[in-house]
């Protein structure tokens, strides 16, 4: 940070895989460092920014390659975004339909006015997309619809990997469960790819996922399949269970405290001091190599 502030760690220790077929979901609060994740693996952090470790996709080393590899062989190729602030993202000037139709040309094989033309409208479908509205400009749209109109951008090229951050961000009901269908279908159609999902909608990753990974304070806490952790005996880790219960159909308990800014983070546990559970021992910062960071997790009990 400028003027010798203290750096923000604003993702450390992370470590998973995403396979192809599957769909990974990334749920925690806001700022805990899921969005600059997504980010890093694309290369899109700001320029004061470091990164450390391996991120392998097609072979590449995302978080070594130059920025040059990233714009020709990575982005929208090898891995498509959907951006979680999409009107940022989309040409201020030019209407939704020049967009996916210039996108669709340098992403596939399709080629001719009139088969762009029919393969923007195509991927503007498999987003809800509303055909009508492809020739408005970027300003002309609500903030559903933009959210759409990068789902379609993001679709366009069919990339191995699809890393969709809140991609249901200012969809109603209807149209979340139509758009991580489609996520869905994404993953499903047999040709190995993969889909990151970042999202703080729950019933969201519920209906997508194959696995669930909550992260808190840069860190992820627990990593564990959907069924695992939406089931029963339910997550193990005290800040999941956290977000679990304060959902509306659940018990509708907030989680007290705040979590600790990013530039001043605790030795130990960065949860412990909301957590009801802690003890001596989260002086001490838990280890994730078992899937869950936590020094007192809950104990699984299965029937005989």
């Amino acid at each position: 940070m400028p003027r010798g502030r203290a750096a923000v760690r604003a993702v450390t220790d992370v470590s998973f895989d995403v396979r192809a077929g599957e769909c990974l979901t990334l749920v925690g609060e806001s700022g805990c460092g899921k969005s600059v994740l997504a980010s890093a693996l694309l290369g899109l952090l700001p320029a004061n920014a470091e990164t450390a470790g391996h991120a392998v996709l097609g072979g590449l080393d995302l978080l070594t390659a130059g920025e040059r590899v990233l714009a020709r062989q990575v982005r929208g190729r090898l891995a498509g975004l959907i951006p979680q602030s999409p009107a940022a993202h989309l040409t201020p000037v030019r209407t939704i339909r020049s967009q996916l139709e210039e996108t669709v040309a340098q992403l596939t094989v399709v080629r001719g006015r009139a088969a762009l033309r029919a393969a923007a409208e195509q991927v503007a479908a498999r987003a809800a997309f509303p055909v009508g509205h492809l020739d408005r400009h970027p300003h002309e749209l609500s903030g559903g619809l933009a959210q759409r109109a990068a789902t379609a951008l993001a679709l366009a090229g069919d990339a191995p990997l699809l890393l969709a951050d809140e991609p249901t961000t200012g969809l109603d009901r209807d149209l979340v469960d139509h758009t991580v269908d489609e996520l869905r279908r994404h993953v499903d159609d047999g040709a190995g790819r993969a889909l990151l999902m970042i999202t703080h909608d729950l019933a969201a990753a519920e209906r997508v996922a194959d696995r669930v990974a909550v992260m808190y304070a840069g860190r992820v806490v627990e990593l564990t399949t959907a069924e695992a952790f939406f089931g029963t005996p339910g997550p193990r880790h005290p800040y999941s269970r956290g977000l679990l219960d304060a959902l509306p159909d659940r018990a509708f308990a907030p989680i007290p405290g705040l979590p600790p800014p990013l530039d001043a983070l605790p030795s130990g546990c960065a949860f412990a001091p909301r957590c009801a559970s802690a003890d001596r021992t989260c002086a001490v910062a838990p280890s994730a190599a078992s899937g869950i960071a936590c020094h007192p997790p809950r104990e699984v009990v299965r029937a005989a």
